[in-house]
């Protein structure tokens, strides 16, 4: 699974049947729900009555502008989450839509793999309590939205795959973390390339999370994998 770590629910409005195609087709196979409307006022009718966590809306529909259509779900206090896609990428353009009540802007042409990425993002945010972006293990505390990890008073300085890799121990904390799962989760792998990143990796970690505190908490678990936890010596 992705980021999100559960399926997702999207409606795609787009009035172009290729591209609305392709991406339902995409959201598809990384294994979410994803749903097409045609134009602004299906789009707006589907948006009012389905449970979606993400809307993803074309700029440019016929029946109704993306704008006003995302204007009209606003004004009924329907607060979905709405990434914009347009050709229009200038910063006004961007504004506007932000204005309208967007809350995320990708002009085209975009990636797929950017994309995806940012839906995620929308989706956590409408979750939103502070356990999803704010994990602790005794008193070690990482910020997933600031990217800040202390333990205690200290500030810890991670690399972006290392924050990566505690982030998905925290989120598992007190559960035994296999290889194969950090290799999916962490490194995007599918398949085991037969090296020693992942030690490598949890001993850096390990290092400095660790070095220095009375108390351990990034434990290796003979046989099985790793776990975060406090209280284990």
């Amino acid at each position: 699974m992705t980021a999100a770590e559960r399926t997702m629910r999207l409606l795609i409005i787009e009035d172009d049947r290729e591209s609305a195609d392709y991406l339902v087709k995409a959201f598809r196979e990384v294994g979410h729900i994803a749903d097409h409307a045609a134009d602004g006022e299906e789009g707006l009718a589907m948006a009012e009555n389905g449970d979606y966590d993400v809307l993803v809306v074309d700029r440019m529909l016929p029946k109704r502008d993306g704008l006003s259509l995302i204007g009209a779900l606003r004004d009924k206090d329907n607060a979905t989450p709405v990434l914009i896609l347009s050709a229009l990428g200038q910063v006004d353009d961007r504004i506007k839509g932000l204005r309208a009540g967007g809350d995320d802007y990708l002009p085209k042409p975009y990636s797929f793999a950017e994309l995806l990425a940012r839906v995620e993002v929308l989706s956590r945010r409408r979750g939103g309590p502070a356990e999803d972006t704010l994990y602790r293990v005794g008193d070690l505390e990482l910020d997933r939205l600031s990217h800040r990890v202390a333990r205690g008073k200290d500030e810890l300085t991670l690399q972006p795959r290392e924050f990566r890799l505690l982030e998905y121990l925290m989120k598992h904390a007190g559960q035994v973390v296999t290889r194969t799962m950090l290799l999916e989760n962490v490194w995007d792998y599918h398949f085991d390339p037969q090296t020693n990143v992942i030690d490598v990796h949890i001993s850096r970690l390990r290092s400095k999370i660790d070095k220095g505190f009375d108390r351990p908490l990034l434990h290796t678990i003979r046989g099985a994998g790793y776990m975060i936890r406090d209280g284990i010596r």
